[in-house]
C-alpha cells in the first residue's frame, strides 16, 4: 500500500516537472512551497518531516529553520519567500494563534492571493481564534482574524500526531501540494498567453 502511494506521488512529481519544462518562459522561483507553522510546536515533527519529504520529491519548500542563515533579516527573508512561492501550507497547531509571526505570514499569504493548503494538526478549526493581548494594533488584529477565517473555510487536511499514520499523511499532503502547483502553473500560463494575445495581436 505504501509503495503504491509513493509511486503515485513520484508520478505526480514527474508530471509536474515535465509541465515545468514545457513552459520555457516561466522561471522557477527559489521557493515553490512556503510552510507556515508554529516552530515550537511542529518544527521537529510535521513541518520538518513535510519539508524533507517535499525536498526528496525535488520541490523547493521554504521552512524558516531550514532555509534561513545567520545574518538573514527575519521579515525580509520570510516576506520575500511568501511573495515568490506558488503554494502555501499553513500548519495549524494548538498554540499557533499565540504567535505574531505565524499570523503575519498567514495574512501575507492570503493578501498576496496564494493558494493555501491548511493542515489542522491536533487542533480543530473551531478552536483557532486571534487573541487580543494588548500588544497588537487593532488594524493588525483585524488583518489576522480575516486571514484566519479564510483559512478555516478552505478545504484542508487534518492530522492526529498520536494516532495518525505518518507515512500516509505525508504522501497525501505531498500529492495535494503537487496538484495545486500544477493548477497554479496552468493559471499562470493562461494569463501569460492572454496578455501576449492582447498586446501583440
Amino acid at each position: 500500500m505504501q509503495q503504491r502511494s509513493a509511486s503515485t506521488a513520484n508520478n505526480l512529481v514527474r508530471k509536474l516537472l515535465n509541465h515545468h519544462n514545457q513552459i520555457q518562459s516561466l522561471k522557477r522561483p527559489p521557493c515553490d512551497v512556503f510552510i507556515n507553522h508554529r516552530c515550537i510546536d511542529t518544527k521537529r515533527t510535521i513541518s520538518g518531516l513535510l519539508f524533507d519529504h517535499l525536498s526528496r520529491l525535488r520541490l523547493h519548500p521554504f521552512l524558516d529553520s531550514k532555509n534561513m542563515r545567520p545574518g538573514d533579516k527575519l521579515f525580509d527573508s520570510i516576506d520575500r519567500a511568501i511573495h515568490e512561492c506558488k503554494v502555501g501550507i499553513a500548519v495549524f497547531s494548538p498554540r499557533y494563534c499565540e504567535s505574531y509571526f505565524c499570523l503575519h505570514e498567514l495574512a501575507l499569504l492570503m493578501e498576496t492571493k496564494k493558494r493555501v493548503i491548511p493542515i489542522f494538526c491536533d487542533v480543530k478549526p473551531s478552536q483557532l481564534h486571534v487573541k487580543d493581548n494588548g500588544r497588537c494594533p487593532p488594524k493588525e488584529l483585524q488583518r489576522f482574524a480575516y486571514a484566519l477565517e479564510e483559512a478555516k473555510y478552505t478545504v484542508g487536511l487534518t492530522f492526529d500526531t498520536l494516532e495518525g499514520d505518518w507515512s500516509k499523511f505525508l504522501t497525501t499532503a505531498a500529492e495535494a501540494v503537487v496538484h495545486n502547483l500544477i493548477e497554479v502553473d496552468g493559471e499562470e500560463t493562461h494569463k501569460e498567453r492572454k496578455y501576449f494575445m492582447k498586446n501583440y495581436f
